[in-house]
C-alpha cells in the first residue's frame, strides 16, 4: 500500500494593500506571500473512495482538501480514492493559509499518487477554483501578487525570522472585506519598493496591512496582541520593522533578527505563539520529486 506523508506549510503576508474593488465585488489586492516552516501534515493512502480523517469540528466532505480531491478526479477523469488523515497544527481564521496549503498538498499529493500528469500551471489554476490563496501554495515559491491574489510573480525574499502570536479567536474574511471601514484605496507600489525597505531595514514603511485597522475594533484579542509586540519593538533597536497582522485572520507577527529574539519575545508573551523563519521553497515539492 502506497503511503505519502507530506507537509502543508503556513504563510505570512508580509503586507497587504487593498487597492480597489471589481465590479463582482471582488478585491484587487497587492501583497507577499512568505512561506514559514510551521505546517501542518498530510498522509495519504490507496483507498477504493475519498475519506477524510480529522478531529476538524466540521463536517469532512466539505472541507477544502476532500473539494480538491473531488476536482482534481472530475478534470482528469480519475477513478481512484484516497484515505487522508490531517494533522491540523496551524490555527484555523488565523491568517496563515492553513486551509488552502492543505488544500494544495491534496492537489500535488494526489496528482502524483493517481499519475494524473497535471502540470503545476493546471494545478495553480484548479487551486484558484477552491480560492484565492490556493496557487501560491501550488507553486511552493515565496510571491509577490496582485489581482484578488491569483496574479503571482516569484519574489526572493531575504533570510528572515518571525515570532507569530495566536491570539485565541477566529476572524472571518468575509466580515473584514464587508466591513465599511476597510481602506480599499491604497496606491500600488513596485516589487522593488518593498524590497528596498526589508533589505535596507527602514522603520518607517510605505507597506502595511490594511486588514488591521478593521480586525483590531473588532477583535480585541488581536488588537492586544499587536500592542504588546508593538511596545517590543519600541524599546529594542534591533527591530526594524513594526508588527503585521497576516492576512485577514488573528495571527500577528513581528520580524527578528535570530530566532533566539524571536524565543525571547515569545517567552515574555502573555499569548500562545510560535517561532519559524522564513523559507524561499515549499517542502512538499521537494518531497515529491524525491519519491
Amino acid at each position: 500500500m502506497t503511503v505519502l506523508r507530506l507537509p502543508a506549510p503556513a504563510k505570512l503576508n508580509r503586507f497587504l494593500h487593498i487597492t480597489g474593488r471589481r465590479a463582482d465585488g471582488y478585491h484587487l489586492l497587492q501583497t507577499v506571500f512568505q512561506i514559514i516552516d510551521q505546517m501542518d501534515w498530510l498522509s495519504f493512502e490507496d483507498h477504493d473512495s475519498l475519506e477524510l480523517i480529522s478531529d476538524l469540528p466540521f463536517p469532512s466532505n466539505d472541507n477544502l482538501i476532500i473539494r480538491a480531491a473531488r476536482l482534481l478526479q472530475t478534470t482528469s477523469g480519475c477513478t481512484k480514492g484516497a484515505k487522508i488523515t490531517l494533522e491540523k497544527n496551524l490555527p484555523m481564521g488565523g491568517g496563515l493559509g492553513g486551509g488552502s496549503s492543505d488544500a494544495a498538498t491534496a492537489l500535488l499529493a494526489l496528482n502524483h499518487l493517481w499519475q494524473t500528469g497535471l502540470s503545476i500551471d493546471e494545478l495553480a489554476k484548479l487551486g484558484l477554483k477552491l480560492g484565492a490563496d490556493v496557487p501560491v501554495f501550488v507553486r511552493g515559491k515565496n510571491a509577490w501578487a496582485e489581482g484578488v491574489g491569483e496574479i503571482l510573480q516569484p519574489i526572493t525574499l531575504p533570510e528572515t525570522h518571525f515570532v507569530v502570536l495566536t491570539p485565541n479567536c477566529f476572524v472571518s474574511t468575509a466580515e473584514i472585506f464587508n466591513n465599511a471601514d476597510l481602506p480599499r484605496d491604497t496606491k500600488t507600489i513596485e516589487p522593488a519598493d518593498f524590497l528596498a525597505e526589508v533589505q535596507n531595514q527602514q522603520i518607517e514603511k510605505r507597506t502595511h496591512n490594511d486588514c488591521a485597522i478593521v480586525v483590531r475594533k473588532l477583535y480585541p484579542e488581536v488588537n492586544q496582541a499587536l500592542q504588546f509586540l508593538e511596545s517590543i519593538q519600541q524599546h529594542s533597536p534591533e527591530l526594524f520593522e513594526a508588527p503585521q497582522l497576516t492576512g485577514t485572520g488573528a495571527c500577528v507577527f513581528l520580524v527578528t533578527p535570530t530566532r533566539a529574539f524571536a524565543d525571547k519575545i515569545l517567552k515574555q508573551s502573555p499569548f500562545n505563539g510560535f517561532v519559524c523563519s522564513g523559507i524561499g521553497q515549499s517542502p512538499v515539492h521537494s518531497a515529491i520529486n524525491l519519491l
